[in-house]
């Protein structure tokens, strides 16, 4: 494994409308806990949905998860506690981030945050520009991702839905969706 000293840390956006921006996150999440790396996941809607990947994730030493959120955020009742707990997300993630103690940190479903305008899409950018180590891999999930977050981003992929099994009427299934 590449020192840090050594290592460029990259900003990876995964967005659109598309499925397997998360998937995506967590293949790259597992891979470089592979590697020995120390990886972060803090996800900002699942909150205490069960997931296989966080199942899968707890068998490793070198993960820390954190399901957080008040659950999907387009049936709210709350608004307001809805701000709250993304903002409250969002200090855990800079305190995370901050910590210089990962190698890889996963913000999962941010994007949908700054879509909301809970979190403005210039805060997130001026923190990666500023704050994040030269060293550290960053990953930011979700769809609608800022334009201000896509700018400070290494690599951008927009996940591009053709078909989802949703559309067909088949629920989330277990071992694809969660």
């Amino acid at each position: 494994m590449k020192t840090r000293d050594r290592r460029k840390g990259v900003v990876l956006v995964l967005t659109g409308e598309g499925k397997g921006k998360s998937s995506s996150a967590f293949g790259m999440v597992f891979r470089a806990a592979g590697w020995g790396m120390r990886v972060c996941v803090i996800q900002f809607i699942k909150g205490q949905w069960q997931t296989g990947e966080q199942r899968a994730a707890q068998r490793f030493d070198n993960i820390e998860w954190h399901a957080l959120g008040d659950g999907f955020t387009w049936d709210t009742k709350n608004p307001e506690q809805d701000i709250k707990t993304s903002r409250d997300i969002w200090a855990l993630c800079q305190e995370k981030i901050r910590s210089g103690e990962f190698d890889l940190v996963v913000l999962d479903e941010i994007n949908y945050c700054t879509g909301y305008q809970w979190i403005s899409g210039q805060e997130i950018a001026d923190f990666i520009r500023q704050e994040k180590p030269a060293w550290m891999h960053l990953i930011l999930t979700g769809r609608n991702a800022a334009p201000e977050v896509i700018e400070v981003a290494n690599t951008v992929t927009e996940m591009t839905l053709l078909k989802h099994a949703y559309q067909q009427g088949i629920k989330a299934e277990q071992g694809v969706e969660f």
